[in-house]
């Protein structure tokens, strides 16, 4: 049984185009400020404040090209592919690294009590 949810059912983002954005920014501006009709587009429209003034602080900026929604690049299936080999390979040389120095101290103990064991073998001390 396979515990990943079906795909379908996660809820997806919505994007904005730029035009849509700069008319509702219009639209907004253009009601009084503190007013219920500025809420009630931001109802009717399912959006928030933080929408408007992340919104307005591009257009600021001069970006309109901002307001456009973010694309992600679509990565070929070899290119995922390299990156998952990728990180597998980092996480392989480090638990490497970890097991060589756990070799290592490993080796050192083993010297020392060998060496331990050696003199204690060599200087019996006599009994009174």
């Amino acid at each position: 049984m396979v515990d990943e949810p079906d795909p379908a059912a996660r809820p997806r983002r919505r994007t904005f185009t730029a035009g849509y954005k700069a008319g509702i920014l219009a639209e907004y501006d253009a009601l009084a400020s503190g007013s219920a009709e500025r809420g009630a587009l931001l109802r009717r429209e399912g959006l928030y404040t933080s929408h408007i003034a992340e919104w307005r602080k591009a257009a600021d900026a001069g970006a309109w090209g901002g307001l456009a929604p973010r694309v992600k690049q679509r990565r070929s299936p070899e290119q995922v592919e390299v990156e998952k080999l990728r990180r597998r390979n980092e996480r392989l040389e480090a638990e490497l690294a970890r097991t060589k120095l756990a070799l290592e101290i490993t080796g050192k103990a083993h010297a020392l009590l060998e060496l331990l064991s050696e003199s204690a073998d060599c200087d019996p001390k006599p009994k009174p």
